[in-house]
């Protein structure tokens, strides 16, 4: 199944890692909707006009996902910061290294899906990625900002 997502590799930022220097993760959502709230919610105020964003399909092709269910997160996994529980339960994940996948609910919208990318793990490369397009906001959004 083909999920199309903005794309961006985390190291310590965003999922902000406890480990020093952080841990490397492919942070990706499950339509692109969710995706580009995700990361209109971070982006810095006023909108840089000059951003560039790519959008990426992924077909997971098989590969094996954890997918917690929402009783399993900390009970503030929702909160902006992220709190430490949150991070560890990540964390925990990367390192038990059962799984390529990740599926965990969207902060902003919890009925829909984020996936964090184990790189390390040897499923990784099994994940397809359909050629990249560029992406940008629609203008009206900026609107909603005010610098």
């Amino acid at each position: 199944m083909g999920h199309v997502v903005v794309f961006r590799v985390r190291s310590g930022g965003g999922w902000r890692s406890l480990e020093p220097g952080g841990l490397h993760v492919v942070y990706v959502s499950q339509h692109l909707s969710t995706a580009s709230l995700e990361k209109f919610v971070h982006l810095p105020r006023p909108i840089p006009a000059a951003m560039k964003l790519i959008k990426f399909a992924i077909t997971f092709n098989g590969v094996a996902m954890e997918r917690p269910p929402i009783s399993s997160l900390p009970a503030n996994w929702r909160a902006e910061p992220v709190v430490v529980a949150s991070q560890q339960f990540g964390e925990d994940w990367y390192r038990r290294g059962a799984t390529a996948v990740l599926a965990i609910p969207s902060a902003i919208i919890p009925e829909e899906e984020n996936y964090l990318f184990n790189p390390a793990h040897p499923d990784f490369k099994k994940i397809g990625l359909a050629a990249s397009e560029p992406f940008t906001f629609d203008p009206r959004l900026a609107g909603l900002i005010r610098p």
